[in-house]
């Protein structure tokens, strides 16, 4: 990884946050559970006191003994925020781009590392835009972010990170073998970092686990991708 010492312990933090909510809501679950069960118990075991949860501490935090009502009120809102749609959004279009580019190494590419690099950028980004994509349409669709636009599609490519000039992709498209292959590791090298900064951006302002999820997950795989295409002459 390219991240300092600082950012690593940022990351450590994130997974923290995401591991308390998860084991929160799984709490939930299992009170519910417990209160559905309790139903078919005989008079006197209802009468009884709720059942007690212990509940892991935060970092840093010893575990406590929780009721259930305790128990539910400490469930983390992860209701998403601007930061959270205008992430998803940017990024179905930086995506996009990428895919644009990858659909021109197999006709245009003489290193078999480059095509295969491509394929496999395109076999993973691909699916990662229509996660993308149900994600928005599961929380009410594209929504006017803090930029002022209200369209994946009328984001200003300029504004975000990574992202070719339509001058470097003409040059791209003209491209011949070697030629081609330099100029696609040069720009898909800066494009997933662009992807990565755009990341961790949303893992400090965003607000949603499931948003959460797939920037690490874009971080992760493009840090690899990253550093296979160094290691291409």
């Amino acid at each position: 990884m390219y991240r300092s010492k600082e950012d690593n312990a940022l990351g450590v933090n994130r997974f923290d946050r995401v591991r308390w909510r998860a084991v929160a809501a799984l709490t939930l679950v299992a009170l519910t559970v417990g209160a559905c069960d309790s139903g078919t118990d005989a008079p006197e075991k209802r009468s009884a006191p709720g059942p007690s949860v212990i509940a892991p501490g935060k970092p840093g935090e010893p575990a406590r003994t929780l009721s259930a009502e305790e128990a539910a009120k400490e469930i983390p809102d992860d209701s998403p925020n601007a930061a959270d749609f205008e992430y998803v959004q940017m990024m179905i279009v930086h995506h996009g781009q990428a895919l644009e580019m990858t659909e021109l190494a197999p006709h245009r590419a003489k290193s078999g590392n480059v095509k295969r690099m491509a394929s496999r950028i395109a076999a993973g980004q691909g699916p990662e835009i229509d996660a993308m994509k149900g994600w928005l349409k599961n929380h009410g669709g594209e929504r006017r972010t803090s930029g002022g636009t209200g369209s994946s599609h009328q984001h200003d490519h300029a504004t975000m990170p990574g992202m070719a000039t339509e001058a470097q992709l003409t040059q791209l498209r003209a491209a011949r073998g070697a030629a081609f292959d330099e100029l696609f590791l040069k720009l898909m090298t800066a494009h997933h970092y662009g992807a990565i900064t755009m990341a961790t951006s949303v893992l400090s302002d965003g607000n949603n686990v499931q948003v959460e999820e797939m920037a690490n997950e874009v971080i992760a795989q493009q840090t690899s991708e990253i550093n296979r295409m160094r290691e291409m002459p």
